[in-house]
């Protein structure tokens, strides 16, 4: 697996790991098995604010789905010891679309953060997902994800 040279390929440099906001910890691990809490959405360094199905399209949010992937992949190269290679696969997401009650479209969404997922990790990237639409997310996020992975 090509981590690292996936991430060079496609100009992903991974950001320093965001501290938390609330009375939680970034990642705990259990066994092999690492949960990663759950990282909104940015845009400039602040939460991108907004709801799909108001005042944000599909393809605003793929992107920042994607961006929220790059994030939690810098939470997850701080869990594993600063080496991604560690990771042994990509079990499951979890997204929460901050979404209007007749937005259909989370799956599309968290596209973004799914495909990045699998470019960078390649099989081992492929997982399980789950996309909701949320009436709010905190500080008025328009996405926020949660990652689960196993580890070597």
């Amino acid at each position: 697996m090509a981590v690292y040279k996936n991430l060079k390929k496609l100009n992903i440099e991974l950001p320093a790991v965001a501290a938390p906001v609330a009375a939680y910890v970034m990642y705990i691990q259990t066994g092999n098995t690492v949960y990663l809490s759950g990282h909104i959405a940015k845009k400039n360094g602040q939460p991108w604010v907004g709801q799909f199905g108001r005042n944000i399209a599909v393809e605003e949010g793929r992107q920042a789905a994607r961006g929220v992937a790059i994030d939690l992949m810098a939470t997850l190269q701080a869990a594993c010891g600063g080496d991604l290679m560690r990771v042994k696969r990509i079990v499951k997401l979890t997204s929460l679309v901050n979404s209007a009650g007749d937005f259909t479209e989370h799956h599309l969404v968290t596209n973004g953060a799914s495909e990045l997922l699998a470019e960078v990790f390649g099989e081992a990237g492929r997982h399980a997902r789950s996309a909701f639409g949320v009436a709010q997310i905190p500080l008025g996020s328009c996405l926020e994800i949660e990652l689960i992975a196993e580890l070597a």
